[in-house]
């Protein structure tokens, strides 16, 4: 499927049906896979509420109300570890918890044994750095294969990507804490997501608030 991307301007008191109405312009139905599982990922850069820098609330409720209503009612969250942030009290404080608990959406950690294993994955795709950052063996959570994705980024600033986005959100949750290594080759590395989401996700989608 060839990527589209869609951009609408929203106000704050139509922000939900916007998000409706944007993820039916950029084709979410064709996107994702029917009858799978859809992972939330979305973005805690900073566990205080800095709307810029993290996913918004509003983002994370118009995602689930717009994907339910198109058939997609089995979502799960997918947090993950930073070496900076507290998981924990980022999807408190800026306000996750009582929409997943409104909507009931359960939440895994990507870093909890319970949760998921991290396993090995030999990629189809030739890898451009990823193989020689981690020689011995790349590995993702094993709760990801076969699934949908729909990343819940901002647009902001990043020190080593100059803007980041939808790809930059695969970062965290297909890579370990070592993954701050790859920043001397941050491109080469999110080209090299991409290509592993391509092949281990049923479908793959972004709702970006800007």
């Amino acid at each position: 499927m060839k990527a589209r991307v869609t951009v609408l301007r929203v106000t704050p008191d139509t922000i939900l049906s916007d998000i409706d109405r944007l993820v039916e312009l950029a084709g979410v139905s064709t996107a994702l896979a029917a009858g799978k599982t859809t992972i939330l990922k979305d973005n805690i850069s900073w566990h205080f509420p800095f709307p810029a820098a993290n996913t918004t609330p509003w983002q994370l409720e118009g995602a689930i109300q717009a994907l339910a209503r198109r058939g997609f009612t089995d979502q799960v969250c997918v947090q993950n570890k930073t070496v900076v942030t507290n998981t924990f009290k980022g999807e408190d404080l800026n306000h996750y918890v009582p929409i997943f608990k409104r909507y009931g959406i359960p939440v895994r950690y990507n870093f909890k044994d319970e949760d998921m294993t991290w396993v090995p994955y030999r990629p189809k795709a030739r890898m451009r750095v990823l193989n020689h950052i981690y020689p011995e063996g790349i590995h993702i959570p094993d709760y990801f294969l076969g699934k949908n994705i729909v990343h819940l980024p901002t647009t902001k600033c990043h020190i080593y990507t100059t803007t980041t986005g939808a790809m930059k959100n695969a970062f965290g949750g297909l890579l370990n804490t070592r993954r701050h290594y790859t920043h001397s080759w941050i491109h080469e590395t999110l080209v090299d997501l991409l290509a592993i989401q391509k092949e281990i996700h049923s479908g793959l989608f972004a709702i970006m608030d800007g």
